[in-house]
């Protein structure tokens, strides 16, 4: 079993001071084996709290991240399920499935985690598992046919072998809300297993664990 915390659009401190308190106190250090980070994270502080949570932290440039070191994708594997990460503002319409799915194809992934749009999304969708976990703490995208207080969210992925359970964290009237979403990759046997990598050609990667500020 591993543990991973999907989270991101934090904009600390451009639009927010900080994470919600009921959010911090369940971001205990030790319990969660990887962070996976949307990106606009925004200051060094907030990157740096989110490695006292976890030491393995992937994050992925935002639109509003000034470090240039954050690469534009990530990609991690806990066999037998593949994992990218990207920001969202790549996808065009913003947040539209088919557009996520063909990066999810590009990537060669199981699973594609994005933002961008401050609202929590899991759903299969064309034989991918689609995660979005919000703005952890609520942000305003920004755009003005936005609601101006997204419900600040995110999520735990709790992988167990080809199954991924997705915990889901809202907080709305200032109490945490938890909802369970289950995905499983469906194996293909060693017989009729086929291996091919197609690297993208308009999401650039780099090492995630380069410096950043």
């Amino acid at each position: 079993m591993v543990l991973v915390l999907v989270i991101g659009d934090l904009y600390i401190p451009n639009r927010v001071h900080d994470l919600p308190a009921k959010f911090k106190k369940l971001l205990v250090p030790g319990k969660i084996q990887q962070i996976l980070c949307t990106g606009n994270v925004c200051d060094r502080e907030t990157y740096d709290y989110l490695r006292t949570v976890a030491s393995d932290v992937h994050v992925t440039r935002g639109d509003y991240d000034e470090s240039s070191a954050f690469p534009f994708s990530v990609t991690v594997t806990h066999t037998p399920i593949k994992i990218g990460v990207i920001h969202g503002h790549q996808c065009v319409p913003t947040g539209d499935l088919d557009a996520l799915a063909g990066i999810a194809r590009q990537l060669d992934v199981d699973v594609l985690v994005s933002g961008h749009t401050h609202t929590f999304q899991a759903i299969e969708y064309d034989g991918k598992f689609f995660v979005n976990p919000g703005s952890a703490t609520g942000a305003w995208t920004g755009l003005p046919t936005a609601a101006p207080n997204p419900t600040p969210s995110f999520a735990l992925l709790d992988i167990q072998g080809p199954v991924v359970v997705t915990y889901v964290y809202q907080l709305v009237d200032n109490e945490v809300r938890v909802e369970k979403i289950e995905y499983r990759k469906e194996l293909v046997p060693a017989n009729e297993s086929r291996c091919s990598t197609v690297m993208p050609q308009n999401i650039p990667s780099s090492p995630a664990h380069q410096s950043v500020w």
